[in-house]
């Protein structure tokens, strides 16, 4: 499953250079996460890195874009290939 940056985003600038797949990008008014790109950062690390350094806790599981751990890991190698 992708993840989604909700409108508690503070602009802060952390997530986007911890995304090793470049999913994240300035939107309109916060930050937003391209799903095509999201793998969650399996293939790269355990955790969702832009979690991880987020200091509001804004990221979450996309529920739009649910996708199991294999298909992650799918289209980490896709991306990488």
């Amino acid at each position: 499953m992708a993840l989604i940056i909700s409108d508690e985003c503070i602009n802060c600038d952390v997530c986007e250079p911890e995304c090793p797949n470049g999913a994240i990008s300035q939107g309109d008014d916060i930050y937003v996460i391209n799903p095509s790109l999201c793998t969650e950062c399996v293939g790269h690390h355990d955790k969702p890195q832009c979690m991880e350094v987020c200091p509001v806790d804004c990221i979450s599981k996309d529920p739009v874009h649910a996708e199991e751990q294999a298909e992650l890991y799918q289209k980490y190698l896709k991306l990488i290939g």
